[in-house]
């Protein structure tokens, strides 16, 4: 092979091609997200990495003919990138598929592989062609892996600005624009300005494309799922979109209809009790088409009674004239009865800007009432939770109201995401903001049969009793509607006798059922029939159904359990489980309970993974009704994919790349370790990140591109560094890589306090931080894998730098599949734990791969 060496053109182009990879990969998140429920964003990490480990692979098989005919090759290769990017895009949008049916519908299955191999392609056709360039110019891969680097790191800061401007169904035009660029570089590289500009006009042509092609094909520009709340509302006949705002923080719309009614747990006994409400009173709020989240009118004074049938007027049957906060405003509705029940002043918390900018916007004015104007209102614009950690303010109601419009566990979103405001630490703050005296309010959906997110989060509050030093069982009260809402008072201090029966009044004139109080009766021997029977209703052979008398069992026929002739299983239930957390019988309910229900905390901030690991294997044939759960089991299904596929990729090389390829490659085993450990620890660091920041960011998408952002340019800044690195790698490297480990695990241990502290501080103060925090593992992170490649390249050995770098690209599919999976399992602070663990089991690796042969 003849060594090619490029200059500043080239390094540009390779900068451009790669940033137009990372902005292709959020595109494609973005659209997941408006026209699914998630932004799949393993799936679409897994296919960019499948793409390179596939690249790599063909790169090795043809490495001559390659060699012989790379210069017009990387032309074809750059030429086809934009028109399979909208190609694949708007094919896509043609045969979507519909993540609610991936179980029922067999052809849901084959949409997602269609959907799968469409946006491959172009992920494919770019991988190939920096695959190529850095073979051709691997003796100066330190400085083309830094344009690589530092390229995809900028580009993930512009689309993020990007989205400020465009919305998601137009966001794909920023890799595009990135493409156009690369493609005039590469041709000017070459000389000459002829070809560069006809290759700006063949792109202008595949961007006009991009842009005019769904209309003119009567093809959406986004396929939205017709079970999505936007959805429904587009479909109402009168509907009217009263406002749309695009951001990282979402694509935010408001629409309008008469068909409208929006009422979060309201009690069927409003109906005999309050007048109609007029037509036009409601109007929904869609995040990235989620919701919705009802905004109501200002009711008529002789109207008003309706909100003392929602749960949300809980806390005002034992406050009057209370200081409270909302710890997030949503749609206000929570706002909203506060005010109505005679609140002295509200304090709102909401991390959303995008909501605040909605509500002070001139065209929703007349819909809200111009509610924040309210001389009673204060605002605090980031959120709730870390605002309470830090005031002195101390509050007489704080209300937590159905902050999440689709439920806690996302029923039929596949999204495992961080619920941070939901944590036990969360919790407890909340209760520590308390005044004396003062009442916490969190309601929350309770829509699963059987229950899986509401035991999590009965066990979550009783463990966040427990950090305060209150005492549990004098301080609760729980109301739940059967598939509607769930609603848990704590009171600072403990309930007394006359508020137990306050609030049990207002249990009965809502119809609703009263879980646990103070005192409250019940016998836990009806235990074993319900568990046995629910345990029956979903591993079972299904003749024993859930829904079936509560006392089915012959060993609790007769036991005088308050309500049990006419309570459903699931209120049972309910019941027992409090009678666990508060009293800790002997027969431990949450432990023997078909679904796990341990508490959420800060290191596993999640409504997920109900599952036990040893039931895993039972849930093959009855995936249909485990839905809360598919994020977490798919996952299971992702990484055994992607560990077959990087399996079959790693090792094709080697068997198909000839006596070549074999001579070259005398430490095989050793290299796939040095490697693969690599793209394991980078990937896993980089996923665990974006899950951490998310705790001081309160927002996935801007957590995502900070993170990826700065660990790309620091990276890229090792990778130049260490270019003087290679005549003293193999005693230089082991130590650098020891450094790693060491940063990961401090990190590991210390991110958290830093994190929580700078929740108060201004969201461009705390994107800027997180950034710095990515300093320094991502510039020690630069250094091992330019450092061995470039190392391999001096020594000869060509096919095997290909090869190796395929290795990274392939262990990085499976990292992104495991890193969700070890979190949810074992929890955050491991992630980074194994990612240190990997790069310290990369330097043995690296010294047997370094030998001389």
């Amino acid at each position: 092979m003849t060594e090619v060496k490029f200059g500043l053109w080239a390094g540009l182009a390779v900068g451009c091609l790669a940033g137009a990879v990372i902005a292709l990969q959020i595109g494609i998140m973005r659209v997941f997200a408006v026209g699914s429920w998630s932004h799949f964003g393993s799936l679409v990490v897994s296919l960019a990495m499948l793409g390179f480990g596939v690249a790599s692979v063909l790169i090795v098989l043809a490495a001559e003919w390659i060699d012989r005919h790379w210069r017009p090759l990387t032309i074809w290769l750059l030429l086809a990138f934009g028109p399979l990017a909208v190609g694949a895009n708007l094919l896509a949008q043609v045969l979507p598929f519909n993540a609610i049916f991936l179980i029922s519908d067999p052809a849901q299955k084959w949409r997602l592989a269609e959907n799968f191999l469409l946006y491959l392609l172009p992920f494919l056709v770019a991988a190939l062609f920096l695959g190529i360039v850095f073979r051709q110019g691997c003796n100066q891969f330190n400085r083309l892996y830094f344009a690589d680097l530092i390229g995809s790191g900028a580009a993930g800061l512009a689309v993020l600005g990007a989205m400020y401007v465009l919305p998601p169904e137009r966001l794909l035009a920023v890799p595009l624009a990135l493409w156009l660029l690369a493609l005039v570089l590469w041709q000017r590289g070459f000389g000459g300005w002829l070809k560069p500009l006809a290759s700006a006009a063949f792109a202008l042509v595949t961007m006009a494309a991009y842009f005019a092609a769904p209309s003119l094909l009567n093809v959406p520009d986004i396929a939205v799922s017709q079970y999505k709340g936007v959805a429904y509302a587009r479909n109402f006949p009168d509907a009217k979109q009263l406002y749309r705002d695009v951001s990282p923080f979402g694509d935010l719309q408001v629409y309008a209809s008469s068909y409208m009614h929006f009422a979060p747990g309201l009690s069927d006994n409003a109906a005999f009790n309050v007048p109609e409400i007029p037509i036009g009173t409601f109007v929904g709020m869609y995040i990235d088409g989620d919701g919705p989240e009802g905004i109501m009118r200002a009711l008529p004074p002789e109207d008003a009674k309706y909100y003392n049938y929602l749960p949300a007027y809980y806390p005002y049957v034992l406050k009057r004239d209370p200081k409270v906060f909302v710890v997030q405003f949503g749609g206000g509705l929570s706002t909203v009865t506060a005010l109505n029940a005679g609140a002295a002043s509200v304090t709102i918390a909401e991390n959303n800007p995008a909501v605040l900018r909605a509500f002070h916007d001139p065209s929703l004015a007349e819909v809200t009432g111009n509610i924040l104007a309210n001389p009673k209102i204060s605002v605090v614009p980031y959120d709730g939770r870390l605002f309470l950690a830090q005031t002195a303010d101390r509050y007489d109601v704080i209300d937590f109201t159905l902050a999440d419009s689709v439920g806690l566990s996302n029923p039929g979103g596949f999204a495992i995401s961080e619920r941070y405001a939901y944590t036990a630490e969360a919790i407890a703050t909340y209760m520590k903001a308390l005044a004396p005296g003062g009442v916490l309010s969190v309601t929350i959906w309770n829509k699963e049969e059987p229950p899986k997110s509401v035991l999590k989060f009965y066990a979550t509050v009783a463990a966040a009793a427990r950090l305060v030093g209150a005492d549990p069982a004098k301080s609760f009260f729980v109301s739940e509607s059967y598939l509607s809402t769930t609603t848990v008072l704590f009171k600072d201090g403990g309930l007394t006798t006359d508020d137990v029966a306050a609030l049990s009044k207002q249990t009965t004139d809502l119809s609703f059922d009263e879980v646990y109080s103070p005192g409250f009766a019940f016998y836990p021997a009806a235990a074993d029939g319900i568990l046995t029977q629910y345990r029956a209703s979903v591993f079972g052979d299904g003749t024993t159904p859930a829904g079936d008398s509560a006392t089915a069992d012959s060993t609790t026929s007769d036991m005088p359990i308050d309500g049990a002739a006419s309570d459903v299983p699931s209120t049972t239930l309910a019941r027992l489980f409090w009678q666990d957390l508060i009293h800790g019988q002997a027969e431990n309910v949450a432990g023997r309970y078909v679904f796990d229900n341990s508490p959420l905390t800060n290191d596993r901030p999640y409504f997920a993974a109900y599952v036990r690991p040893q039931d895993l294997a039972l849930t093959l044939d009855r995936l249909d009704i485990l839905q809360d759960d598919w994020g977490y089991l798919l996952l299971w299904a992702t990484l055994a994919i992607a560990g077959i596929a990087a399996i079959a990729l790693i090792l094709l090389p080697l068997l198909l790349g000839g006596q070549a390829l074999r001579e070259q490659i005398t430490t095989a085993p050793a290299a796939i370790l040095y490697f693969g450990c690599l793209g394991l620890g980078y990937i896993t660091v980089e996923v665990g990140l974006i899950s951490d920041f998310s705790r001081a960011l309160t927002n996935p998408t801007i957590s995502a591109a900070i993170v990826i952002s700065g660990m790309l340019v620091f990276s890229g800044v090792g990778s130049l560094v260490s270019e003087r690195l290679p005549g003293t790698a193999r005693r230089s490297l082991p130590l650098l890589l020891l450094a790693i480990a060491t940063v990961l695990a401090v990190a590991a241990a210390g991110i958290s306090p830093i994190l929580d502290a700078i929740g108060t501080w201004s969201y461009t103060l705390r994107a800027l931080l997180c950034l710095g925090l990515t300093a320094p593992a991502a510039f020690l992170m630069g250094f091992p894998m330019a450092t061995a490649l470039n190392w391999l390249a001096r020594n000869g050995q060509d096919r095997l730098f290909v090869w190796a770098w395929g290795i990274n690209g392939c262990t990085s599919v499976v990292g992104a599949a495991a890193v969700p999976l070890i979190a949810v399992t074992t929890g955050l602070s491991s992630v980074l734990l194994l990612a240190a663990s990997a790069y310290l089991l990369s330097i043995p690796a690296f010294l047997a791969m370094s030998r001389r042969r």
